[in-house]
C-alpha cells in the first residue's frame, strides 16, 4: 500500500497504486458506457426554469447568427457590438441566456476558477464579483446584464433548437431552420456550442425501471426537494432516502447541501475527486477598486494567470488559488535544477514530484477532515491532480461528518444495477426514494450530437464528413470549405483548460475583428485557404498534445475516458508552446490587420 504521509512520499510506490487504481475503471466502452438522453428518457432534459411559450415562425434575414448564448455566444455577440456589427441574433435552446450557467441550478453551484477571471466582460461591464468564487445565480445574473448591457436579447430566439444550417453558395449566406419552424438566412455564422451542455446519464442495467423520483443535477427539481438555487434548505427532503450517483465537480458542490437536508444521503463513488481547500471570501470593494482602476485592469489577470498557471515566469500572482499553487510548486522544482541536469526527463522527474507533494496533501486532507478513518480513506483520490478536473470546496469533505451521510465506495466499479426500489453495489440493494443523477455532461462524442445539427458547406460537405479523421481548422476559428463560419472555442488554439472562458474571449474578439474587416472592405464570403488550414495542423500536430489526454491517466472526460484514440479520433491540441504563445501569436495575428491564411471575396 503505498504511504504518502508527510516526509515519506514514495514515488515507485505512488506510480504503482495510480497504475492499480486506474486499471480498475478501465472498461472497453469508454464515452459509450453512458447514455444519450432520446426518446423514453427525454423527460431529462426539459426545463423546469422557464416555461416555453409558443410564438409565430421567425423568416428574416440577420448579418450574424450566433448559435449558444452561453458565454461563446455573449462574447461574440458583444465583440461584434464594439465592432459596430449591431444586427446579431442569438439562437438559444435555453430559455435564457447563461448556457451551462442557466442550466446548472442545482443547490451550491459555484465557479470553481477566480471570478476576477472567470467572468467575462466585468471590466466592460463595470460589474465587481461578490466573492473570490462567486455561486450560479449571480453568474447567470452577470451573464443577463452582458445581453442586456450589449441588447443581445434584440432578436434572440431562446428554446429554439437549430435542425439545420447549410452554404448557399450562390446567394452566399447560411439558410438556417430550427425546431420551431424558423427558416432564416445570415450572413455569418458563429458556433459557440460549447462542451457542457447536453447532460447524460450512467448506463447502469435497470435505470428505467426505477419508481421513485430521479433527476439530473442540470435539471434541478426543486419542487421535490425544496429549497431553491439561492441557498435556502432543501426542507422536502428530511424523511427522503436520497441516492446521488457521480462524485465529480458537481457532486462536490450539492452533497453538503443534500448532507443536510436527508433522512440518509447515499454517495455513489466509482472515483474520488481531488478536494483541495477553496478558502472562499468575500471581495473588498475598496480592495477591487485598488486592483481595477487602470484599463485594461481584466486582461492583465487573465494574462497574469495564464502564465502562471502554465508554468511561466511572472512577477507576481494575482490570482493565488490552487491552480497557480501546482504550477508554481513544478516551476521551483524545475529552476532549482542545476545548469547540468536540466534536462527533459530531470525536468518531467520534476514535475512528477510536485505533483506528488500536492497529491499527497490533498489525500491527507481527506484523513484530517472526515472523522470515520475508513470513510476517509476512501475519499482520497489516487491520481495526478490535472487528470481529473480538481476540485476545491471547504464542505464535501465535512459533509461525511454528517449522520445522514453514507459513502457507498465502488472500489471502481460504479453501481451495479438500479432496481424498482433502489441501487445495488457489490450485490446489496439499497433502497432510496429518489436518485439524482450527477453524472455530468457530453464532452467526447460527436460534435453534430452535441450540437444538434451536422453543418453543410461548400458542396452540401457536412461537417462532420470534414472531420471524420479528427477536428481540422485554422487557429481553432476557421474551417476550409464552410466560408462565413466561425468556431468560439479552445481546441487547436489556447487550449487553456483551467480558465475555459479566456479562450472564448480571444476567438471572439479575433470573431469579430475578422467580421468587421470583411464587412470594411465590402467583401461577400471570408474563407480559410486549404493550405493555411493544413499548416496550422501540422505546426500543432508538433505539440506533445493536452497533457493528461493519457493513458496513465485514471479514465475521465479529460482522456476520453481512459480509452485510446484511434487513427480518426484527434487528441485536442493546442499551440505547441502554450496558452500564452497563442494568445500572443493570435493578438498579433488579427492586429495586423493581414489575416493571413483568410481570403476575402
Amino acid at each position: 500500500m503505498a504511504s504518502d504521509s508527510a516526509g515519506t512520499i514514495n514515488t515507485a510506490e505512488i506510480r504503482e497504486r495510480y497504475a492499480q487504481e486506474r486499471n480498475k475503471r478501465l472498461r472497453p466502452d469508454g464515452n459509450d458506457q453512458y447514455l444519450e438522453i432520446t426518446g423514453a428518457l427525454s423527460h431529462y432534459l426539459d426545463d423546469p426554469y422557464t416555461e416555453r411559450h409558443e410564438r409565430e415562425a421567425v423568416v428574416d434575414h440577420v448579418t450574424v447568427a450566433v448559435i449558444g448564448a452561453g458565454f461563446a455566444g455573449l462574447v461574440t455577440g458583444a465583440r461584434l457590438k464594439e465592432a459596430g456589427i449591431t444586427d446579431v441574433r442569438l439562437i438559444e435552446k435555453g430559455g435564457d441566456v447563461g448556457g451551462t450557467w442557466y442550466w446548472n441550478r442545482y443547490p451550491g453551484a459555484q465557479c470553481d476558477t477566480a471570478a476576477m477571471i472567470y467572468l467575462p466582460l466585468l471590466e466592460e461591464t463595470g460589474r465587481m464579483p461578490s466573492e473570490k468564487y462567486v455561486h450560479g445565480p449571480e453568474i447567470l445574473t452577470h451573464c443577463q446584464v452582458i445581453a442586456k448591457h450589449y441588447d443581445l436579447y434584440n432578436k434572440a430566439l431562446f428554446h429554439t433548437c437549430v435542425t439545420a444550417m447549410n452554404w448557399d453558395a450562390e446567394a452566399k449566406l447560411w439558410r438556417i431552420t430550427t425546431d420551431r419552424g424558423d427558416a432564416f438566412t445570415a450572413k455569418y455564422v458563429t458556433m459557440g456550442t460549447g462542451p457542457l451542455h447536453v447532460p447524460k446519464l450512467p448506463g447502469i442495467p435497470g435505470l428505467r425501471d426505477f419508481k421513485g423520483h430521479s433527476f439530473h443535477t442540470s435539471r434541478w427539481d426543486y419542487d421535490y426537494t425544496g429549497g431553491n438555487s439561492e441557498g435556502a434548505p432543501l426542507d422536502k427532503l428530511a424523511d427522503k432516502r436520497v441516492a446521488i450517483i457521480g462524485t465529480g465537480a458537481t457532486a462536490v458542490q450539492c452533497v453538503p447541501h443534500l448532507a443536510r437536508a436527508c433522512k440518509t444521503l447515499y454517495v455513489c463513488q466509482r472515483t474520488p475527486s481531488s478536494v483541495d481547500t477553496r478558502n472562499n471570501e468575500p471581495i473588498d470593494p475598496q480592495w477591487f477598486e485598488s486592483v481595477t482602476s487602470e484599463t485594461g485592469w481584466q486582461d492583465r489577470w487573465l494574462e497574469n494567470f495564464a502564465i502562471n498557471q502554465t508554468g511561466g515566469m511572472a512577477d507576481e500572482d494575482l490570482v493565488q488559488d490552487g491552480w497557480t499553487d501546482l504550477s508554481k510548486r513544478i516551476l521551483s522544482r524545475i529552476v532549482d535544477l542545476p545548469p547540468e541536469k536540466m534536462t527533459p526527463e530531470n525536468m518531467l522527474a520534476a514535475f512528477e514530484d510536485a505533483d506528488h507533494e500536492k497529491m499527497s496533501e490533498i489525500r491527507q486532507r481527506a484523513s484530517e477532515v472526515v472523522d470515520d478513518p475508513e470513510t476517509g480513506e476512501k475519499l482520497k483520490a489516487w491520481y495526478r491532480q490535472l487528470c481529473k478536473r480538481p476540485c476545491f470546496h471547504d464542505e464535501f469533505l465535512q459533509a461525511f461528518n454528517e449522520p445522514a451521510t453514507v459513502l457507498l465506495d465502488t472500489d471502481g466499479k460504479g453501481v451495479e444495477a438500479i432496481t424498482e426500489h433502489g441501487i445495488v453495489i457489490a450485490g446489496k440493494e439499497y433502497a432510496v426514494d429518489c436518485i439524482v443523477y450527477a453524472s455530468g455532461f457530453e464532452v467526447g462524442t460527436p460534435h453534430e450530437r452535441r450540437a444538434g445539427f451536422d453543418m453543410q458547406g461548400v458542396g452540401n460537405v457536412p461537417l462532420s464528413q470534414h472531420w471524420k479523421h479528427g477536428m481540422r481548422s485554422l487557429h481553432g476559428v476557421h474551417v476550409h470549405g464552410y466560408p462565413n463560419a466561425f468556431l468560439v472555442q479552445m481546441s487547436q488554439g489556447a487550449n487553456l483548460v483551467s480558465n475555459y472562458p479566456h479562450n472564448l474571449t480571444e476567438a471572439a474578439r479575433t470573431v469579430a475583428a475578422v467580421i468587421r474587416h470583411a464587412e470594411a472592405r465590402g467583401s461577400d464570403v471570408v474563407e480559410a485557404t486549404a493550405a493555411a488550414e493544413a499548416s496550422w495542423l501540422d505546426y500543432i500536430g508538433t505539440s506533445s498534445g493536452f497533457l493528461l489526454d493519457s493513458t496513465d491517466c485514471t479514465p475521465g472526460y479529460y482522456n476520453n475516458e481512459g480509452k485510446e484514440r484511434d487513427a480518426d479520433s484527434a487528441v485536442p491540441l493546442g499551440h505547441p508552446e502554450g496558452a500564452v504563445a497563442y494568445f500572443t501569436f493570435i493578438k498579433a495575428w488579427r492586429e495586423s490587420g493581414e489575416f493571413e491564411g483568410l481570403t476575402f471575396t
